[in-house]
Formats: C-alpha cells, structure tokens, sequence
C-alpha cells in the first residue's frame, strides 16, 4: 500500500453502540494493526435533532472496554481535530460552495410541502417521486432560475438546500475489497442534499470531506451503507480527489431465520446486543449489555470478529494479537453471519476457563456481596471445583449456593434414591465421619471408601445419599471435596438433617 493506512469508525451519537456497530469497530481496528496503520474514531453528530446525551461517552468505553481503544479522536492525538462534526460546521460550507461552483451541485428552494404535494401526486398515478435528473428542472432550483435571482433569494433569507448534480446515462463500475466489481446506473440515483437549511451538511457532504482531510485511505463498513457508495465515489471525482478503498462488511443476522440483529431479538431471546448496559432515559428502559451480562471484552471480541471473517482454518479461539496478525478483508464473506447466542455463551465459558481463580475469586466475592452473604470459606478453592461448569462468573452461585447455606429442600427425583435403609446407612456414615481426625478431602475418601469396602456396601447406596444431604441434588463437584470445604461439623449436621427430614 503506498500510504499510510488509516481507517475510522464514524458513529452516531444516537442512543447505544448495537454489536453490528462494535464489529465494524473491530474490523477496521484489527485492519489497521494489520497494517501498522492508524485507527481513529469520528462523531458524526451533524443530525442534531438525534442526538443523544450520553452516546459518545458510551462509544468510547465501549472500545476501551473491548481493548480496540483508537489511537486518534476527541482530545486524545488530534492530529486533524476536531474529531466532532460538530464541531467542524464552519469547514463543510465552502466545500458545499466549490461543487455549486464547479456545476456538480445546485440550490434547491422547493418548500416542504411542494415536495409532498409532488410525491403525493406520483402516488396516486402509481409513480414514485425521485428528485434527480428527469424533474430537477422543472423544480424550483437554481438550474431553472436565473443566477440574480438566485443570489436574491438568497440574500433574503430564503430557506434552502443544495442538493447534488448526479451525472446522467452514465454506468459505474466502483470496486470494492469484499464484494469486487459493483455496477451503478446513476439514471437511478437521486439527487442527494448535501447541505441543509438550517446551515449543517448532511452526512454525505461531511462524511466525504472528513475522510479526505483525515487522510482515510480505506472505508469499511456495513453493508446498509452500499447504496450510499456511488454518491461517495461521485462526490471524490466532482473534488477531483482520489477516493479511498471501500469495503462493505455483510450483516449480523437473526439468530432464527432472515433480517438484521434488532435488541428485539435480544429481548426475545435473553442475550444483550449492546457491549454495556444503556439506560434509556426518554423511555426509562434498561438495555441489558455484555460487560454487565458477565462477558468477557477477550470473548466478545473472539465471537464477533468470526461473525463474517475467518482465517481459511478450523482455529476459533484467537487472541486479539494473532487476530490482527492474521486479519485479511479479502476473506470476509459477502453473505450475512447468523447471530448464535450459544456460541457466544461458548466463547465465554472457555474465557472463564483461561482466567486465574484468584480473579474470579475476587468477582465472585463481589456476586456473594449483592447477596448479603459474608464467608470465610475459601472462594479461590471453591471456584477451582466449580468454573469448569460455568459459563459466566454469576453461574458460580447457582453451582455452588451449598457451599454457604444448607440445602433447604431436596430434589424430588434425587430422593427417589433414599432408600428404606438409607436412614440407617447414613447414620453409620456419621459414625465413621466422626472418628475421622485428617478431615482432608483424600483421607476422608480413602477412610469412608475402606468402611463401605469391609462392611460390603455398594458404592451408590452411600455415595448418592451422601451428595443429596451435601447439596440437595446429585450435582456438584467431587463430594469429599465438598465436605472438605464446608468442615466436618456442618457435613454431620447435613447428614442428620437428610435422615430427619426425606
């Protein structure tokens, strides 16, 4: 490549960043590693109508959460600052004026309602309105009037937009990275707005100029963006600067069927689309997030980045380093990547599995906190016998509640197996229990193993209604280091409350 590689992520700040969002964060981050090339972020809040507060600072401990934190943006390397659109108002005008100049773009002074009484119109004849070559002189633009009285208009104050001059009978062959040679016939475009009436441009007109005077040598994007990309390219030739490279990404699918990833599926289906959690003040909604569902930033970012994009292997499990080593736009699929909320919860599990139990200890300190449950039982223990199971630091509870409280009832198919002499059973079992000095989970096993072995017990007749006295259900980790952990005194009392109470 003969520049410098630099490459954006250019979102709204409309409301939460949804996870089709994130990954074209990822991509065009994991692109520029790639490449020694630099990533930057760029608010385009030039709708100010949808402006949310909130949003940018939600966007930006997003990535910084998932680690894919830019190197340029909002008070961090401004090398071509602002990294606001709003805060660049005063450039977009005279570049808006060079197209009115040099014939690639016209005033337009139709009213609100003129446009609708047109488009009204082509309805009921069966038509749809499209303003662009075939109409725009017989509208009220500066392509009919005459250039005084244009500057008249003006002048006086009248509202008015300029609206791109898209070329006529010419075909377009634009080409992009993923999907190769696309061809556009610009009869069927329409003449965009480029500036608005109340004196912003519209995303096309600033998109454009900020990617050329931020130096972006390659746009990757989502496919919703496809449509928009003649335009783009005929807004760089009417400047007459060379245009970067484009790449469309393909679409987050439904986890069931056709259509784009909604928070509705989420909703539906139990599982975030959003990296946080976002509160909704308009509507005093909560939406849940993956940092707070208990995901792991290394897992989320291992799912997605095998959402469209694989390295021609059967390798799943990639850290972010190899991911930018390996990251190539030429294997990213064309078709859309169906969304599994499965094997997402998969890549957490085994990202649970690489972390230290000293630090899911400590999380898991924090989960008994929000329960009132204070312990002096050891938790980096307790986690080594039961993370194996887990999905998700707040799984840890549900797998192991028996280590902190008694069982309070016992599963119903479970006592299926409190046979008639399981009462007596039990009680020798005490017995033994209570002469055994070395209360560690190897001599408790050798010692209870030896009395069943001499006295001729089959091993599920004890085993079994042991676990069910211990945790309630037959589950649970090794029994004797069950009741290793929770001592020998609470291990008789479990013992002696099953023989009471099945």
């Amino acid at each position: 490549m003969s520049k410098q590689v630099r490459v954006r992520f250019a979102p709204s700040p409309t409301g939460p960043l949804h996870i089709g969002g994130v990954r074209t964060a990822l991509f065009n981050y994991l692109f520029a590693k790639k490449n020694n090339g630099v990533f930057y972020l760029r608010i385009e809040d030039t709708d100010q109508n949808r402006f949310v507060p909130g949003a940018e600072e939600y966007i930006l401990e997003a990535l910084n959460w998932l680690g894919i934190a830019p190197s340029e943006t909002i008070g961090i390397n401004e090398k071509f600052g602002p990294y606001r659109q709003s805060e660049r108002k005063q450039l977009y005008k005279q570049y808006a004026d060079q197209l009115i100049n040099s014939g690639w773009a016209y005033y337009a002074f139709d009213t609100p309602e003129a446009l609708d009484a047109h488009r009204k119109q082509h309805e009921a004849e069966g038509k749809t309105f499209i303003y662009n070559w075939h109409n725009r002189e017989k509208l009220d633009t500066s392509l009919v009037i005459s250039e005084e009285e244009t500057n008249q208009r003006i002048a006086s104050g009248a509202d008015y937009v300029i609206r791109f001059k898209t070329p006529v009978n010419e075909t377009l062959h634009l080409q992009d990275i993923i999907r190769g040679d696309i061809k556009f016939e610009t009869n069927l475009l329409d003449d965009k707005v480029l500036f608005k009436s109340d004196g912003m441009p519209t995303y096309h007109l600033a998109n454009i100029v900020d990617d050329h005077l931020m130096e972006t040598s390659h746009v990757i994007r989502g496919e919703e963006w496809l449509p928009s990309m003649p335009l783009h390219s005929l807004l760089y030739k009417a400047f007459g600067w060379e245009a970067p490279q484009f790449a469309h990404l393909p679409l987050i699918l439904k986890p069931i069927g056709n259509g784009k990833l909604s928070k509705r599926d989420g909703d539906k289906m139990g599982f975030p689309v959003f990296p946080l959690e976002w509160n909704d003040a308009s509507s005093m909604t909560k939406s849940m997030g993956y940092r707070e569902n208990g995901f792991f930033p290394e897992a989320v970012v291992n799912f997605l980045a095998l959402l469209g994009w694989n390295d021609g292997t059967d390798q799943e499990i990639f850290t972010l380093e190899e991911l930018c080593e390996k990251f190539d736009l030429n294997r990213v699929h064309k078709a859309g990547a169906k969304f599994d909320p499965e094997k997402n919860k998969w890549f957490n599990h085994h990202y649970l599995q690489e972390q230290s139990n000293e630090s899911l200890a400590k999380a898991f300190a924090s989960v008994l906190n929000e329960k009132g449950i204070s312990t002096s039982l050891d938790l980096i223990k307790i986690v080594s016998l039961i993370k194996e199971r887990a999905d998700f630091v707040t799984d840890f509870w549900e797998l192991s509640d028996y280590f902190f409280e008694a069982p309070p009832s016992y599963d119903e198919k479970a006592v299926k197996n409190w046979k008639e002499e399981t009462p007596s059973l039990m009680q020798q079992l005490i017995s033994v229990i209570e002469n055994i000095g070395d209360f560690s989970s190897e001599n408790m096993e050798t010692i209870i193993k030896d009395w069943m072995t001499k006295n001729e017990i089959g091993i599920g007749k004890v085993m079994q209604p042991f676990r069910l006295s211990l945790v309630g259900a037959l589950k649970g980790p090794h029994l004797f280091d069950i009741a290793e952990m929770i001592g020998k005194e609470e291990t008789i009392r479990r013992l002696e409350s099953a023989i009471k109470n099945i």
